[in-house]
């Protein structure tokens, strides 16, 4: 074999070499992690099963259940009941763009770095730090709540950091000319615009225990406030329908009484007129 036919046999198998050991590395680049559990969530349509590969693009849902999607290096997510969010990889990080719904993520400390996208409002955990935190779209705002470590939340111009047991609401403004989104429209539509400032919850009155979950039920219970006003409001005029109802009842029986008491008057005066010793007509 001369030289030159070798060293072109060996400059293609060297490029083989690195061209198959590539692919493991750019398949692996675009993995978001795999799911550890989940009840009544899909993929692309399809019921999501334990272990189940995700990559970046990967669109998720979850209807009446769970998932636990694990990141790698001890980090993770957890999504809620009516869910649907999507994955993008990073260089060194995993970002959830939530749609609708809520996510819990963990991160140890050394955990691969991640972040919550909702519009323009970016969830992000510190470096350093065991991070546990909550992401929640609930009645129009993005509510974010730090449980452990530290969270840095950004969006329309502005910074802040959640310290453990801190809360904040991000209210959703209605963009003029154009009309509010629906229940379920994914968050990246709307424009920065539609963002109005960052408002740290317990510096409002709201005490630091503040969580999605109490968030939900004072608006719940503003919900039901209104409700039962409105309900009371109808009893009021259902009962003053019913008195009036009643009063007429009564007049009606009064006149009808009084009506068979002349119709009997007028029977025994016309009996005895015709029958003057009827004992009858007596």
């Amino acid at each position: 074999m001369s030289g030159n036919n070798f060293k072109l046999r060996f400059s293609l198998l060297m490029l083989l070499a690195v061209m198959v050991s590539a692919v493991p590395m750019f398949a692996a680049s675009a993995v978001i992690g795999s799911v550890a559990g989940s009840t009544n969530a899909s993929i692309g349509g399809q019921a999501l099963v334990p272990h189940t590969t995700l990559f970046s693009g990967d669109s998720l849902r979850v209807d009446d259940g769970a998932a636990v999607v694990a990141m790698g290096m001890g980090s993770r997510a957890v999504f809620g009941r009516d869910t649907v969010a999507s994955f993008e990889r990073g260089a060194d990080d995993v970002s959830v763009l939530l749609g609708q719904g809520n996510v819990s993520i963990y991160r140890p400390e050394d955990g691969v770095a991640l972040r919550v996208k909702v519009g323009d409002v970016t969830v992000s955990t510190a470096k350093g730090f065991k991070t546990l935190g909550e992401v929640a779209m609930v009645n129009g705002a993005v509510v974010v709540t730090a449980k452990e470590g530290m969270l840095k939340v950004e969006g329309s111009g502005k910074s802040t950091e959640l310290t453990k047991g801190k809360s904040i609401a991000i209210m959703q403004q209605k963009a003029e000319g154009k009309p509010a989104p629906q229940a379920g429209t994914a968050a990246s539509h709307l424009s920065q615009s539609q963002w109005i400032s960052i408002v740290t919850l317990a510096g409002v009155g709201v005490n630091t225990g503040f969580s999605i979950a109490d968030y939900q039920k004072a608006k719940d219970a503003q919900t039901t406030a209104a409700e039962a006003n409105t309900n009371a409001v109808q009893a009021d005029t259902d009962a003053k329908a019913a008195t009036a109802a009643a009063t007429q009842a009564d007049a009606d029986a009064k006149a009808a009484l009084a009506a068979a008491q002349q119709a009997a008057a007028i029977a025994t005066a016309a009996c005895q007129l015709v029958s003057p010793t009827d004992p009858a007509c007596l």
